[in-house]
């Protein structure tokens, strides 16, 4: 049976629950946290997902966002932002996002950590994205380029340099991408031992979540294992 067809068998609570348990089978070290991928779902079914105990939610899309972050601001949601990042919308992010988990370039950085001062709130917390398996249509930092950009976001005031985040290739075997889960952990051990703020190593989706936090993830983004497909 199919990863698809079995979510449809159980209800959303269901399914967040057989994904806690999996994760707890595991006996990792490290504390893992779920954050569910709510592009294109309802603010109901988000809401649904929050009663059932999830608090983390990531969203691609800036005006999609906005709307359910309105529709749901009675909940104390911690709200991601995971998508590619365009310089005329930083500042909006910044002041409605708690986490940004897709930090790729210095300017991005500089401008969110500007406009973060400008709101007021607390440092926000981001995570760098890396572009672990060199995809030309891929958003991500270069490897080569990471510990400058580590240093840029550290130097940040409005940011808190939380950690990192990479989306390998899907395309990849399970041997190709255990290895590159396993280059994100090198990284994050060293540069963890130069910016104590890193704690949060964020890979790992509905289809390769566990091998990823056997690997050492400490975040883990599922879309389709919570809220089922995605309608187009």
């Amino acid at each position: 049976m199919s990863i698809q067809h079995s979510i449809l068998q159980l209800t959303l609570g269901q399914r967040i629950d057989s994904i806690r348990n999996t994760i707890q089978e595991l006996k990792v070290d490290n504390e893992v946290t779920l954050v569910a991928v709510s592009k294109t779902q309802p603010a109901s079914l988000i809401a649904e997902a929050f009663q059932e105990g999830v608090t983390h939610f990531g969203e691609n899309y800036l005006q999609e966002a906005l709307t359910k972050q309105n529709t749901l601001k009675h909940l104390p949601i911690i709200w991601h932002f995971i998508g590619p990042i365009q310089s005329n919308k930083t500042a909006l992010i910044a002041q409605q996002f708690d986490w940004v988990d897709s930090v790729d370039r210095q300017k991005i950085a500089q401008r969110l950590s500007e406009a973060r001062l400008l709101s007021g709130k607390t440092p926000l917390s981001v995570c760098i994205q890396v572009n672990i398996s060199h995809e030309l249509s891929k958003s991500g930092v270069d490897e080569k380029e990471l510990p400058q950009l580590a240093h840029c976001v550290s130097l940040c005031r409005g940011l808190q340099l939380r950690g990192l985040m990479a989306i390998p290739d899907p395309r990849l075997s399970d041997t190709e991408l255990r290895m590159q889960f396993r280059k994100m952990k090198d990284w994050f051990d060293q540069l963890r031992q130069q910016y104590s703020s890193m704690d949060t190593l964020s890979m790992g989706m509905t289809q390769d979540y566990l091998m990823a936090i056997s690997e050492g993830a400490t975040q883990v983004r599922v879309g389709t294992g919570i809220f089922g497909v995605r309608e187009k």
